[in-house]
């Protein structure tokens, strides 16, 4: 990785949600630093000889081969599916109901859930003209869907830009059988509980770090850093690498939110980008075995894989998966929960005198808000959902946002109450695509939870909350709070009235 081959590509992005959330060390809490440039990142990681400069334009040359013509099948199938769909109309207007929702519209992304009520309130099936898509809203229709791996396929794609790289969100059987079965010695029983320490500790000093700020962003202060940091110690990356890490990963990210508009292929630029450079990253650390420590996910992959090994590329695309799956969206559990619990203070309240809460809460927190808005599918065949019929060929947006607040599954459903425990919410899918990191957003998740109950009282917004404008993802840019600790805590921000 040479400073000439980090330049060889146009496009320079920086992180689209502010600067790097790393303080320096891994349990060491800060405001974060500045983003670092290119030139510095590539001074820190390895001197211009350590990779020689034909190897680096062999490597983008390699990657450009392999998986540009699929970034490109992807946007020239929704380019001609939009086409074909304005000059036939494919589906019977009786069953299926035209609607503008539009979650690549920045308004709607920022605050879906009043169209998810019309939606509910309306037919089963929507269909949206102007995209090309259609809609399943309900929870029952919307978790038999994520099961009918048959009928419905992800290999097309699981977001709107419809771009497939070889991981498991975007796989069917049986090729997602064998990586799902590779991944799993990286997440066994063992392998989180060895985990636990570290994350508890962050969230300890992340959380407790806020209490002598008269007010602070939660985003760039726990939020953003809590999952960062937890999956930096998981795949064992120095700490010299991590400002490097986050900010190619933050580039990474964007993948799920490309479309073909100028603003899309200009995302699209930056998320190569970063992929090119991750993918360097990680192959030169691999080799050298700079990430296959002991308690690492890798070493535990490469452990486990058939014939003793998974291949570089393998490893790279594991490695992936956690990133765009674990980090952006235990991000947005995060940021939510400490607006939630400042919108809802007598939950808090409740939480302090039953800190037993604190599982279900969390769950509740996952389909009160759910990280992961909607992911969508692609029929096979024609699927029939009740009377309407979805047409071979389309694209099928599950609404997970709209299926955790149906009313006819849950009571109340736009209300938060820490003890609903509302077993079987979609908030990481369902089916063989259900989240492999699950158990790891809730630990990072709880930790947290366990941090505020135990030392804040009182949570007050006291700036407008900033959200995200991701198509897919759903969670907030920016929560500045004021805090009031525990009384028992002392200190000249403890409040002696506390509600």
């Amino acid at each position: 990785m040479t400073e000439t081959w980090f330049n060889s590509l146009t496009g320079q992005g920086g992180m689209s949600q502010g600067a790097c959330p790393f303080g320096g060390g891994i349990l060491r809490t800060g405001e974060g630093v500045p983003e670092p440039t290119d030139e510095a990142v590539c001074g820190r990681l390895s001197s211009p000889a350590s990779v020689p400069v034909p190897e680096g334009l062999r490597r983008d040359a390699r990657l450009a081969r392999t998986y540009g013509p699929s970034v490109i099948r992807g946007l020239t199938l929704r380019a001609t599916q939009k086409t074909r769909s304005r000059l036939v109309n494919r589906h019977d207007p009786k069953y299926v109901q035209i609607t503008d929702f539009d979650p690549l519209d920045p308004a709607v992304a920022a605050d879906p859930y009043p169209h998810y009520r019309m939606l509910l309130a309306g037919e089963r099936v929507h269909y949206n003209r102007k995209r090309d898509f259609y809609i399943l809203s309900r929870y029952a229709d919307v978790r038999d869907a994520a099961r009918n791996d048959d009928v419905l396929r992800s290999a097309r794609g699981v977001t709107f830009s419809r771009l497939c790289l070889p991981f498991l969100p975007t796989s069917d059987p049986p090729e997602h059988t064998r990586m799902r079965k590779q991944l799993l010695p990286g997440f066994t029983r063992g392998a989180l509980e060895s985990w636990r320490p570290t994350v508890d500790l962050l969230a300890r000093e992340l959380v407790t770090g806020l209490l002598p700020q008269p007010s602070a962003d939660v985003v760039s202060t726990v939020a953003a850093p809590m999952p960062m940091r937890t999956i930096s110690h998981i795949l064992g990356v120095e700490e010299s690498d991590q400002a490097a890490f986050c900010h190619w990963s933050k580039q990474v990210v964007r993948i799920t939110d490309v479309n073909l508009s100028p603003s899309g292929m200009f995302s699209l630029g930056r998320s190569f980008n970063g992929f090119r450079r991750l993918y360097a990253f990680f192959t030169e650390r691999v080799r050298h075995g700079g990430l296959l420590g002991e308690q690492t996910v890798l070493r535990r992959l490469a452990a486990g894989a058939e014939h003793g090994r998974l291949s570089d590329e393998e490893l790279f695309f594991f490695a992936l998966l956690l990133l765009v799956a674990g980090y952006e969206t235990t991000e947005n559990l995060l940021s939510t929960l400490f607006l939630t619990l400042a919108q809802w203070p007598d939950q808090l309240r409740i939480l302090a005198q039953r800190p037993d809460l604190i599982p279900s809460a969390i769950e509740e927190q996952l389909r009160f808000a759910s990280p992961i808005q909607n992911i969508c599918r692609t029929t096979r065949v024609d699927y029939p959902v009740g009377p309407a019929v979805i047409p071979a060929g389309s694209l099928v947006l599950l609404a997970w946002g709209a299926a955790n607040r149906d009313p006819r599954q849950y009571d109340d459903p736009d209300s938060f109450r820490a003890d609903r425990n509302p077993v079987g919410h979609v908030a990481f899918g369902s089916g063989i695509h259900l989240c492999p990191g699950a158990q790891l957003a809730r630990m990072e998740g709880q930790a947290v939870l366990r941090e505020i109950v135990e030392n804040i009282d009182r949570i007050e917004v006291v700036e407008p909350p900033t959200w995200s404008t991701n198509a897919n993802l759903r969670g907030l840019t920016r929560l500045q709070v004021a805090m009031t600790p525990r009384a028992h805590l002392g200190g000249p921000f403890a409040a002696s009235d506390t509600a």
